[in-house]
């Protein structure tokens, strides 16, 4: 940890952090007093902690000396790591898709959608509007296609009747993999109690505890204008964890793939279904 911490600041810039360099600096980089200053503790404290005989700092003082030392992500849960904790959830769920996804989604030419890890679709490109009907348009507790799911028969249509039971099975395990990591998320809290109150079948299914981050990749999808499509899923995940990309393709040359030129052509269904695809189940 003290090599950590004297590397990133001599890696830091008076000006990176608002700092004047002044005419006499000689230290490389910022100088300690500097990191304790940003971070509200004692030079002594941070002295100590650079020399090796400091006591390991809290997480409050570990969080604030990755603000003073502008960490990463990944710096951030690496300095938590060599204090002792466990670093804070990279979960920050919203109501829109994080501009970076959403500049992969407009380059694409298949159907693809930005998903929460509540279901909720954040953003679609018009082929996804096409697979499997607006998913943009939903308030409240329906904007989740997992709610949806167990409550709406009609949300069921866009995958064949054998598939329903396997894709219940996948809804309730993605959701409790995304509200273990939520910890105590208001959002997730009411999901969950929701469905358990209005849907005996995932009341059934959330009572079996079985966790999945992700289930298969293949998928079928019934249109009412191009028929069964079996599509495979591709999953990129955002470095906020509660969004993912989902990207639909087929074997090129199958005849699925030709069901998805079609599918191309003959536009959007709009509002015809809703989908589970919005969590990425198999």
């Amino acid at each position: 940890m003290a090599d950590f911490l004297r590397r990133r600041r001599e890696a830091l810039r008076p000006g990176d952090v608002g700092l004047s360099a002044g005419a006499r600096r000689r230290t490389r980089g910022l100088r300690r007093e500097e990191v304790a200053g940003l971070a509200h503790i004692s030079t002594d404290f941070y002295a100590r902690l650079e020399q090796r005989r400091g006591s390991r700092p809290s997480e409050q003082t570990a969080a604030a000396l990755s603000r003073a030392l502008r960490l990463t992500r990944d710096e951030r849960d690496h300095l938590y790591e060599l204090a002792g904790h466990t670093a804070p959830p990279r979960t920050l769920r919203t109501d829109h898709a994080s501009p970076g996804l959403q500049r992969v989604l407009e380059g694409l030419d298949v159907p693809a959608q930005i998903v929460s890890d509540l279901g909720v679709t954040l953003s679609q490109n018009l082929l996804a509007e096409a697979l499997v009907g607006v998913q943009t348009r939903h308030t409240g507790l329906r904007r989740s296609s997992v709610y949806r799911w167990f409550t709406d028969p009609a949300e069921r249509r866009v995958h064949p009747e054998e598939d329903h039971p396997r894709h219940s099975r996948c809804l309730v395990s993605l959701l409790r993999a995304a509200h273990g990591h939520a910890g105590d998320d208001p959002e997730a809290r009411e999901l969950v109690d929701r469905l358990l109150r209005e849907s005996d079948e995932f009341a059934a299914l959330w009572e079996r505890h079985e966790v999945a981050g992700r289930v298969g990749n293949l998928k079928r999808f019934v249109h009412p204008l191009v028929g069964i499509l079996t599509l495979e899923c591709q999953v990129l995940t955002a470095e906020n964890l509660t969004e993912k990309l989902l990207v639909f393709t087929a074997s090129p040359g199958s005849e699925d793939d030709e069901r998805l030129a079609r599918l191309s052509v003959v536009g959007s269904a709009r509002g015809f279904f809703g989908s589970s695809a919005a969590l990425g189940t198999a």
